[in-house]
C-alpha cells in the first residue's frame, strides 16, 4: 500500500496535531465518547484513555464491535470508564455479563439514528483515518459503518491519522477541517482471522456451504459476511457468473472471486459493477486490495443496511448464521440463554431486505449440533429457545434454514410443517427426541 502524503504547508484549514495524551486530556468526567471499531480500533488513543481513566469519572465509552485490547473494561476501570456496546465483541463480553459494562440492543441500520436524533448524543468521537489527500480529505478506510455519523454529530472529533490505513472510496471521507485534534500514528491494522476451529469445522462448514451454493444462481447479489460458513460457501462459487455484492462487511474470500471474474456486479440493479459495503475485516492482503480500489464503495450503515435499499437489488441472497433455531422458526443469534454473546448486527436488516427483493433468498445457516467442552453433543435445532434467549429473527421473517443435512424451506409453512422440515435437517442423533418434543408441544 502506497503511503499518502500529509498536507503541504500551503494547505489551510487543517486540524491541530498533538500527542495522544494531550488529545485525551480534552475528555472530562461525565462525557460520552464514541470509539470507532473493527480493525480501525484506535489503539493509541485508547491506550491514552486508559492512562487518563484514574483522573476522570463516569466516562461512557460507546462502541460497536472492536478488535483489540480489553484494558478499558478491566475491573479497576469501574467508576472511571464504562463501556456501552451496541454489539458485543469478545473483548467486552466478560464485562457485559459480569455487569461491569452495558449492552444496548439495536439494529445496525438504526445506530446512526441514535446519534443524529439526539437519543444518544456524543461529546467526543475518536476515529481512525488515512492521511489527507491534496484536497484535505481523509478516508475512513476499512470502517465507515457508524463512524461517519458519530464524527458528524459529536461536539469534538479526535482522529488517529495513520499512513497504513487504506484510502477507500465511496462515501468514505472526512475533511481535515472537521477534525479538531489529530494524532499521527504509524502502525499496521490488526489482521482478523475468524478461524474455522480445525479440520472437522472446515469440513462441516463446507457441507453447509455446498447446500447454500446450490441456491445461488448466476447474477445473484450476495451478502456474505465473515466466518466459517461464508468461507465454506466461497469455494463452491468459482463456476458462477456475474455475482454482485451488497454486504454489511466482507473479507478476503471475495478477492479470489473478483480476480476469477465471478464477482463483477454487472447484473446489479443498484450500483452495477460495484461492491457496496460498510466495512471489511481480514488480512493485510485485504487492506492492500481495498486501497484506492474503484471497484469498492464503502458507505455508512444507514445506507448499506437499509432494508429498502437492499431489496432494490433483484435476486438478493442474504446468508446469516445463528446459535440456535427452534421448531417454530425463531432464530437466536445474540445470546446463549441469558448469557449475552453478540448482538443483532445487520442480520434482520438483510433478512428483510432479501425477503422483499425480487427473487431474493433470506438464509439462516448453522451446524446442526455443537460439541461442548465436556464432549457432550447438543442440538442447535431445539424444541424451544433456551430460557432467556433473544429472538434475533422472528418466526414471521424466516424463509430458509440450512444445516449440513440440507435445506428447510419454512416460508408460508404451518408450525407442524416447519417442525417436520427442521427435524429433517437436525443431527440424526436428536431427531427422535425432537419428534417427541414436537408431539408434547402439540405441533404434530
Amino acid at each position: 500500500m502506497a503511503k499518502q502524503g500529509i498536507l503541504t504547508p500551503m494547505t489551510t484549514h487543517r486540524s491541530t496535531t498533538i500527542t495522544a495524551d494531550d488529545a485525551i486530556a480534552r475528555i472530562q468526567s461525565g462525557m460520552r465518547v464514541f470509539v470507532t471499531g473493527n480493525c480501525s480500533f484506535p489503539r493509541t488513543l485508547m491506550d491514552a484513555l486508559v492512562r487518563r481513566a484514574p483522573k476522570v469519572s463516569n466516562v461512557e465509552v460507546i462502541q460497536v464491535l472492536t478488535i483489540g485490547s480489553d484494558d478499558y473494561t478491566r475491573p479497576e476501570m469501574e467508576g472511571h470508564l464504562r463501556v456501552n456496546t451496541l454489539f458485543i465483541s469478545a473483548n467486552v463480553r466478560k464485562a457485559v455479563n459480569e455487569g461491569r459494562a452495558d449492552f444496548t440492543p439495536v439494529r445496525l441500520a438504526e445506530i446512526p439514528m441514535l446519534f443524529r436524533s439526539g437519543a444518544v448524543p456524543l461529546d467526543v468521537a475518536m476515529i481512525h483515518v488515512s492521511p489527507p489527500d491534496a484536497h484535505g480529505f481523509c478516508s475512513y478506510g476499512v470502517e465507515i459503518g457508524v463512524s461517519k455519523a458519530a464524527a458528524e454529530t459529536a461536539r469534538l472529533v479526535i482522529a488517529e491519522i495513520n499512513p497504513q490505513m487504506p484510502r477507500t472510496l465511496g462515501d468514505s471521507f472526512i475533511h481535515i477541517s472537521k477534525i479538531d485534534y489529530a494524532v499521527e500514528v504509524d502502525y499496521p491494522l490488526p489482521e482478523f482471522d475468524p478461524g474455522d476451529n480445525g479440520p472437522h469445522s472446515i469440513s462441516l462448514n463446507r457441507q453447509i456451504g455446498a447446500h447454500i451454493a446450490g441456491m445461488i444462481r448466476d447474477g445473484d447479489c450476495l451478502q456474505l459476511g465473515i466466518g466459517g460458513i461464508p468461507n465454506g460457501v466461497l469455494p463452491f462459487l468459482k463456476d458462477k457468473r456475474d455475482l454482485g455484492v451488497h454486504s454489511e462487511l466482507f473479507s478476503d474470500g471475495v478477492i479470489d472471486l473478483v480476480e476469477r471474474g465471478v464477482i463483477n456486479g454487472e447484473r446489479k440493479n443498484q450500483h452495477p459493477g460495484k461492491i457496496i459495503a460498510g466495512f471489511c475485516l481480514g488480512s493485510r492482503r485485504l487492506y492492500q486490495w481495498v486501497h484506492d480500489n474503484a471497484l469498492i464503495e464503502f458507505r455508512p450503515t444507514e445506507y448499506v443496511n437499509d432494508s429498502l435499499i437492499i431489496s432494490r437489488n433483484d435476486n438478493m441472497v442474504a446468508i446469516n448464521s445463528a446459535l440456535e433455531v427452534d421448531l417454530t422458526g425463531q432464530v437466536c443469534a445474540d445470546s446463549i440463554g441469558t448469557r449475552l454473546y453478540s448482538g443483532i448486527g445487520g442480520q434482520l436488516d438483510f433478512i428483510r431486505g432479501a425477503a422483499h427483493s425480487k427473487g431474493g433468498r433470506p438464509i439462516i445457516a448453522l451446524p446442526s449440533s455443537a460439541v461442548m467442552k465436556d464432549g457432550a453433543r447438543i442440538s442447535r435445532i431445539t424444541p424451544t429457545l433456551k430460557q432467556g434467549a433473544g429472538v434475533t429473527v422472528p418466526r414471521y421473517d424466516i424463509h430458509y434454514v440450512i444445516t449440513e443435512f440440507g435445506v428447510a424451506d419454512l416460508y408460508g409453512k404451518t408450525i407442524r410443517q416447519r417442525a417436520r422440515a427442521l427435524i429433517g435437517i437436525a443431527h440424526p442423533e436428536f431427531r427422535a427426541e425432537l419428534e417427541r418434543a414436537a408431539a408434547e408441544l402439540n405441533y404434530f
